[in-house]
């Protein structure tokens, strides 16, 4: 399918003409609805089904105003659903029968009931700059980094949609006067560029998921902004790992993108040395060629790729499940804080100013080192443009609320 062929208008570049079709949860005013977005416009996925458009679904696929249970069908299902949507979007015939609302006049909600969230650690850029900040002269990489996907389970029940504003959290810090921890709002508010996966059908306990297998059980693709906390973090993460610092809020966008969308714009992943071990070998271009921005208020802070990723989605969820771990449908993925080698690449700022002592300046001539109260932070990822369909997610989007408590 190429754009000129869809009968609706679609803008040029759009994130989403008819080679995209996204999966997503709005509202119109009568509850939430399963969608695909198209130009300016989103398909009302659940009136087609009602209407007998969609051949081969459940009568309760979409009833619950959630995607998982389309999510639970498996790879078959959501290629032949998204390529009967494509024939609706082509067939002039159709334009009558299926329901379309601008997209402006719809709220977004939360695409999927989350599970359970996982946030991985998957940039070798970024875990040499967080490793040089934190262990300044010695080796910045710890020796399990690149034999594993470093990661750890993160709060499910405080994943937000984009649009949705985050509070400044309160915990204890480490007193920089020595004695007893302060307690109150962060200081040293941050965001982590990410990139995520919804899971579909997932396994039984017992049961890992192979590494040839993983993207079978891969829903889509999102945006991921895992807002940290880290001067919290700082002071909690030893022994166990990150805790109040990250599960305070954790956003992502509307849309899920699907695999079958990103085809095109599949790459081989930088090499991986030492050999991985056998259950994360896998070949074939795994990787993904999308770029990724950060914009604070009216500035574009950072600019990066997706595809110097080190460790792939298959790879996180077959390291994930090797262990007999049971994934679901709808569990959250985050590729971990995506960085570029590069000034200006980088995905956090805690890399951007250098843990604080370069601060980096806005075009309203305000300078920053971390987030403040009323700051808005958008997230965007596109693959594809300069002559190739652009396949877009969106934004992830959110401001900063002052803690009042």
């Amino acid at each position: 399918m190429t754009e000129e062929t869809t009968w609706v208008g679609v803008p040029d570049a759009s994130d989403f003409p008819i080679e995209n079709l996204p999966w997503g949860i709005f509202d119109a005013g009568t509850g939430p609805r399963a969608g695909v977005a198209i130009g300016d416009h989103v398909l009302d996925l659940s009136a087609a089904h009602d209407d007998g458009l969609l051949d081969g679904l459940p009568a309760d696929t979409f009833a619950d105003g959630t995607l998982n249970r389309f999510a639970a069908l498996g790879h078959e299902t959501w290629s032949t659903t998204r390529l009967r949507v494509g024939e609706l979007l082509t067939d002039d015939t159709a334009e009558s029968r299926v329901g379309l609302i601008p997209r402006s006049e719809v709220r977004m909600r939360l695409p999927l009931a989350i599970g359970d969230y996982v946030d991985f650690y998957s940039s070798l850029h970024h875990a040499t700059n967080v490793g040089k900040l934190f262990r300044p002269g010695q080796e910045p990489l710890l020796p399990n980094w690149r034999y594993l996907p470093v990661g750890y389970h993160g709060r499910a029940s405080t994943v937000v949609v984009s649009g949705t504003d985050v509070t400044r959290p309160a915990g204890q810090r480490q007193n920089p006067e020595g004695g007893p921890p302060l307690f109150g709002p962060s200081t040293r508010l941050d965001i982590e560029l990410e990139v995520g996966f919804i899971t579909g059908p997932g396994n039984t306990l017992g049961e890992p998921i192979a590494a040839a297998a993983a993207e079978e059980h891969i829903f889509g693709v999102c945006l991921v902004n895992d807002w940290s906390a880290r001067d919290i973090q700082a002071w909690e993460y030893v022994p166990l790992g990150p805790f109040l610092g990250k599960s305070f809020a954790t956003s992502m966008s509307p849309w899920i993108v699907p695999l079958d969308a990103l085809t095109p714009y599949r790459v081989d992943p930088p090499r991986q040395e030492p050999e991985v071990l056998p259950y994360l070998q896998i070949g074939g271009p795994s990787g993904l060629d999308l770029h990724l921005e950060i914009v604070i208020n009216d500035t574009t802070v950072s600019q990066t790729e997706f595809k110097d990723m080190y460790w792939t989605m298959a790879q996180q969820l077959a390291h994930a499940t090797v262990n007999g771990a049971v994934v679901h449908p709808g569990d959250l993925f985050a590729s971990g804080t995506v960085s570029g080698p590069d000034p200006g690449t980088e995905g956090s700022l805690l890399e951007l100013t250098r843990g604080g002592e370069r601060p980096i300046v806005l075009s309203d001539g305000t300078d920053r080192t971390f987030l403040e109260d009323g700051d808005r932070v958008t997230i965007r990822g596109w693959c594809g443009g300069n002559g190739a369909p652009r396949i877009g997610f969106g934004v992830c989007a959110g401001a900063v609320l002052p803690n009042t408590a």
